[in-house]
């Protein structure tokens, strides 16, 4: 089994590249707001301990499975040493169930101006209800930006199978094509 982490900050487009990679791969993707959105709506607000637990769930279901591989986004917080521990808790519930998991790290980043002109986009805004009031997503994003560090230092992410792109300029296609190529997938 893969497991591909597509990490980046708010708005980068790594849901959108992960909708384009599943098209030509056989990962599935499960992209961070498929439990925030639902937990939202339940509760009406966001609430961490539910989305956290359903993304267990997904993760443990999902790693019993025969399945070729999973596509996880995730917006990391570099500095932020809970972050880096969550991502080996989600490797070691893959491992525990399968040996062989491969796991492959995909980093995207976009200046901050781009990240908040796609923070409006027509695909973003439909499948992230919580995104649709824009001031207060693009709120979130700059105080986000302001309050921790989401792209790496070069050199700092020493996992084998990592790439870093700038999708500044790039289609979320082309994205997906050389992020196939890159790993094999």
């Amino acid at each position: 089994m893969k497991v591909l982490f597509l990490i980046g900050n708010a708005a980068v487009g790594k849901m959108t590249v992960g909708q384009e990679l599943m098209k030509i791969t056989d990962l599935r993707l499960f992209h961070n707001h498929m439990m925030i959105e639902p937990v939202i709506e339940i509760f009406g607000y966001f609430y961490p301990k539910a989305i956290h637990r359903l993304r267990e769930v997904i993760f443990e279901e999902f790693a019993a499975t025969e399945c070729y591989g999973l596509i996880f986004t995730i917006l990391w917080a570099f500095d932020t040493s809970s972050d880096w521990e969550y991502v080996e808790h989600v490797k070691d519930i893959f491992k525990q169930k399968n040996n062989d998991v491969e796991f492959y790290y995909v980093e995207l980043v976009a200046s901050q101006k781009i990240r908040l002109e796609r923070n409006a986009t027509e695909n973003r805004l439909k499948h992230k209800a919580s995104k649709r009031d824009i001031d207060i997503s693009n709120q979130r994003l700059l105080k986000d930006d302001a309050n921790h560090r989401c792209e790496s230092y070069d050199g700092e992410i020493t996992f084998e199978n990592y790439i870093k792109i700038d999708n500044s300029y790039l289609t979320p296609d082309v994205v997906a094509k050389r992020i196939k190529e890159r790993f094999s997938l």
